[in-house]
């Protein structure tokens, strides 16, 4: 299995990585010999200390743990903290940002045109752009693009600034929504990403796109979402 030699975290966490991965999916379920450290060493195509690396980084973990004379075990299971719900209709998903009351870090802000597609509606005068990170418990767990129309934001720049903008803009009564949309796909995280996120080069990732407007198509809200992939879940009604 060849691993990201171009990655700044080293080969002993990638392959720990995979092992969590392993026992996440139960490809390796609890109670489960491992393979031998040659065996794996021979998997990567790395020495057999950078499998004890990875191993012991588990180990610490409470993962897996290593008997004397018998091998090296699946002893634990892999927290999942899928907590974060995507939600598929505007009045959840601005209940879900006030329900979680993210702690903002605010990256970057100015004014920049808006990357709409056609068939997003036509632009507003002037934008405002805001680069943040969401996080939680100190923890990141998203990277957003807002484009703003300039207007709305004239109107509440602090709050705009301290606060998740979709409640702000639901709530709104002039302009009011009249479409929204938002499309996910499952990309991985390039190196900007991998650093606001804290997470390894290349790692899952959910991209998600939102796009507001008004009656008459015009677009007051670009949001451009990176989410960790491990902290994420989509539950969504099939209609018969």
């Amino acid at each position: 299995m060849d691993l990201n030699s171009d990655s700044p975290v080293p080969k002993y966490a990638q392959i720990a990585d995979i092992f969590r991965q392993r026992i996440a999916r139960g490809i390796w379920a609890q109670g489960l010999r491992l393979p031998a450290n040659e065996e794996l060493a021979a998997e990567f195509g790395v020495s057999r200390v950078t499998i004890r690396q990875a191993v012991d980084l588990l180990s610490r973990e409470g993962v897996i743990e290593a008997q004397q004379g018998r091998g090296t075990f699946v002893t634990g299971h892999i927290r999942q903290d899928r907590w974060l719900k995507v939600e598929t209709t505007l009045t959840d998903l601005a209940e879900v940002y006030r329900d979680t009351s993210p702690e903002i870090l605010n990256i970057s802000e100015g004014q920049a045109d808006a990357p709409l597609l056609p068939e997003d509606g036509r632009p507003a005068e002037r934008y405002v752009f805001m680069r943040r990170v969401h996080s939680r418990n100190k923890q990141p767990y998203c990277v957003i693009s807002i484009y703003l129309d300039e207007r709305i934001f004239r109107r509440s720049p602090k709050r705009f600034r301290k606060e998740t903008v979709i409640p702000i803009l639901k709530d709104m009564r002039d302009p009011a929504i009249a479409s929204a949309r938002q499309t996910l796909t499952i990309g991985t995280a390039d190196l900007e990403a991998s650093k606001l996120l804290q997470i390894p080069l290349n790692s899952p990732v959910a991209e998600v796109r939102r796009v507001f407007a008004t009656a008459d198509r015009t677009v007051i809200y670009l949001g451009e979402v990176t989410y960790r992939g491990d902290f994420i879940r989509i539950d969504m009604d099939l209609k018969p």
